[in-house]
């Protein structure tokens, strides 16, 4: 039998096809493709496969690098920021300490450490203090009343200076006493010097030098409030059991007790130090200022008023000169 161009199978569903792969017409399955098909490559698969690999694990580091940086700090943030945190800790273990220690002392259940010599002392400072600034206030209200009269005094005797001349008959009386009134005004003017003068030595004696020993007073107290907080402390661990755990505690709180141990004994000797130099030059300025004072007001009272300007020459007091620029009466040469 010829074989035919056409090859034709006879079995349900075959396909017909000529040899230029044209469907047949009246066939019952669907056309395929006119391309080969092409088995899958190995090696193809591989490279494609790490080149998804690598551009995943590429967008993968971009996502996680702006976290790693947001998260670690360099070096030279942290050290700072750690310090800071570190001294807020041991500021509020250390309120909390002395907090406590007041509280037990106010209410009678806490110990604390006196020094009888030098709390007497210190004691009597304070009086002394509270008893020198009142001293400056009454001399500063003479000072204000004897500035006033002398206003006053300078008044008066500019009328009688005047009736002096309008009264012929009375001439010689007004003219007494308008003298007499600018004479006192004018040994006023060298009296409101010398307690001027008194006024300001004694303030800066109490305001300057003694309330620099008060703020090494205040220091010493704190100390002193710090011991005794962190003796405390350490007298109730010894009291307690000593175990691994309990040892590291007293040995941490054994040195912070020597460290605030020697504050508070530097302190106390430098206050005993600034207290004995204070009452040295105490005595020496107010010697000089009460001298001044009395032999002012005994010259003015007295009406000497040569031993007047000689007291102020003795203690290089200066009066103020009309028009000059100083605020106050008097300058200390």
């Amino acid at each position: 039998m010829r074989n035919s161009p056409l090859h034709s199978c006879r079995s349900d569903g075959d396909i017909l096809m000529n040899h230029n792969s044209e469907y047949l017409p009246g066939s019952a399955s669907l056309p395929t493709s006119p391309v080969t098909p092409v088995a899958p490559s190995t090696a193809v698969a591989g490279r494609l496969a790490r080149s998804v690999s690598d551009s995943q694990a590429e967008k993968g580091a971009m996502n996680e690098q702006p976290k790693s940086g947001a998260v670690v700090l360099s070096d030279d943030l942290k050290n700072p920021a750690m310090e800071k945190l570190d001294l807020v800790r041991k500021w509020s273990i250390n309120a909390y300490k002395c907090t406590r220690q007041i509280l037990s002392e106010k209410l009678g259940r806490g110990s604390r450490t006196v020094d009888l010599e030098l709390e007497a002392q210190i004691d009597v400072l304070r009086d002394n203090k509270r008893k020198y600034q009142n001293v400056v206030k009454l001399a500063q209200t003479l000072s204000t009343q004897l500035s006033q009269m002398m206003q006053t005094q300078r008044q008066l005797g500019d009328a009688f200076a005047d009736l002096s001349l309008k009264s012929p008959e009375l001439h010689e009386e007004f003219g007494y006493n308008a003298d007499t009134q600018k004479l006192l005004s004018k040994n006023g003017e060298t009296l409101l010097g010398a307690i001027n003068f008194f006024i300001s030595s004694v303030n800066t004696l109490v305001d300057q030098t003694i309330e620099d020993t008060m703020l090494n007073i205040k220091q010493y107290e704190i100390a002193r409030i710090e011991y005794d907080a962190y003796r405390t402390d350490l007298e109730e661990l010894n009291l307690g059991p000593r175990d691994a755990v309990t040892m590291p505690k007293i040995e941490q709180s054994q040195q912070q007790f020597q460290v605030h141990r020697e504050k508070f004994e530097r302190l106390r000797n430098d206050v005993s130090v600034k207290l004995k130099f204070l009452e040295e030059n105490k005595v020496k300025v107010l010697h000089n200022q009460l001298i001044l004072f009395h032999n002012a007001i005994a010259a003015y009272y007295a009406g000497n008023q040569q031993q007047l300007e000689e007291t102020l020459k003795q203690f290089h007091i200066k009066l103020k000169m009309p028009g000059g620029n100083s605020p106050s009466w008097l300058e200390e040469h």
